[in-house]
């Protein structure tokens, strides 16, 4: 079993960096393993070659973050399940009981705890916020197609730099605000020619975007203190049943009838229950596979991972769902991932040049 102190974070403080993975689902990247954690695999993984397990690990990545995109967008838009709080409210029940399960019982990093009244309400802080976001991200599923929902969120690092300046007051050099400029005109061009621009679903997408990247830069003002500091899958266990509670009153305002539709369509499709069990495994697979690509290789690896992710869901999801591109769509996705590209870069070398 790994000690606990083997967990110390050593990456920077996250308001110094505000480069942020497009997946609305992480909540927290953990630092780089040592040498001894990464030669560490589980016990099925210990009979198979470290690069075959890591393999194996970057495509179940993949799988459960597209997975989970497709699903959604069948449920809310296709299958006509049209409660995006209360599939968020079963998606966090879900990641509760998983997250539960993996540390107490499986052990698969050491257990952390809430250490003071302060400390609980930095973190359900934090989960409104997370609440927010992913609300609105399954929300705009509903009304815009995966490939331009995934084309919006590749402009997080966008929106992180915002509020970075705005709430910490922190400038970057003139080179990374530039290489903002092409992930802002990839965005404008796959607006102006998405075929099925719905003006809410992409309102509620920048909500979501925007969310995300001010989670992040929340959470390197409030989780500052080392003793405070939670490593992801520990942060996951105590926000996830945080954002169930406080989703339950939402869904039952907003979706009052959601209990009864959910009844009589089991009823006559059970189906439905293995969709929406389906779906919220997957939702936790993605935390779990986002701690697992990190452990076995870096958190660099894992953000260009992300820029390839969103470009592959947007792909596969034409391809299954047959919605619409345009050229000029698919040149402004691209314009945006090459910005998102150029911005890491940038970072990493202002990063370099700070020291």
């Amino acid at each position: 079993m790994v000690e606990a102190q083997t967990w110390t974070r050593r990456m920077s403080n996250p308001r110094l960096d505000s480069t942020v993975s497009a997946d609305d689902q992480v909540l927290d990247i953990p630092a780089t393993p040592t040498a001894e954690l990464k030669n560490s695999t589980y016990a099925v993984g210990s009979r198979l070659s470290p690069n075959l397990v890591t393999a194996l690990i970057i495509g179940s990545w993949f799988m459960s973050n597209i997975g989970v995109l497709l699903l959604n967008k069948y449920l809310l838009s296709f299958y006509g399940y049209r409660y995006p709080i209360f599939l968020t409210m079963l998606h966090m029940l879900s990641c509760a009981s998983y997250s539960y399960v993996a540390i107490n019982f499986l052990e698969i990093v050491p257990r952390q705890h809430i250490l003071s009244r302060k400390q609980f309400f930095k973190i359900l802080a934090l989960c409104v916020i997370f609440c927010f976001s992913v609300v609105c991200g399954n929300t705009s599923l509903r009304y815009i197609p995966v490939s331009f929902n995934q084309a919006i969120g590749a402009t997080t690092p966008f929106f992180t730099a915002i509020f970075a300046f705005l709430i910490t007051c922190k400038k970057e050099s003139a080179e990374v605000y530039f290489a903002l400029l092409p992930v802002v005109f990839g965005i404008v061009l796959a607006t102006n020619s998405e075929p099925l621009f719905n003006f809410f679903g992409f309102l509620v997408c920048i909500g979501s975007t925007s969310g995300r990247a001010l989670k992040s830069v929340v959470q390197g003002i409030l989780l500052t203190n080392e003793s405070e500091k939670l490593h992801s899958m520990n942060l996951l266990l105590y926000m996830a049943p945080m954002a169930a509670l406080i989703l339950l009153p939402f869904s039952l305002y907003i979706e009052g009838n959601v209990a009864r539709f959910t009844a009589e369509k089991a009823r006559s499709d059970s189906f439905i229950i293995f969709l929406l069990i389906g779906n919220a495994t997957v939702a936790y697979l993605v935390n779990l596979t986002n701690f697992l690509v990190t452990k076995h290789t870096s958190a660099l690896t894992l953000q260009v991972l992300g820029n390839a992710k969103a470009a592959l869901a947007a792909f596969v999801s034409v391809l299954v769902f047959r919605n619409p591109v345009t050229v000029m769509g698919i040149s402004g996705f691209a314009v945006t991932v090459m910005g998102v590209v150029l911005y890491s870069e940038a970072k990493k070398r202002s990063k370099i040049t700070a020291h």
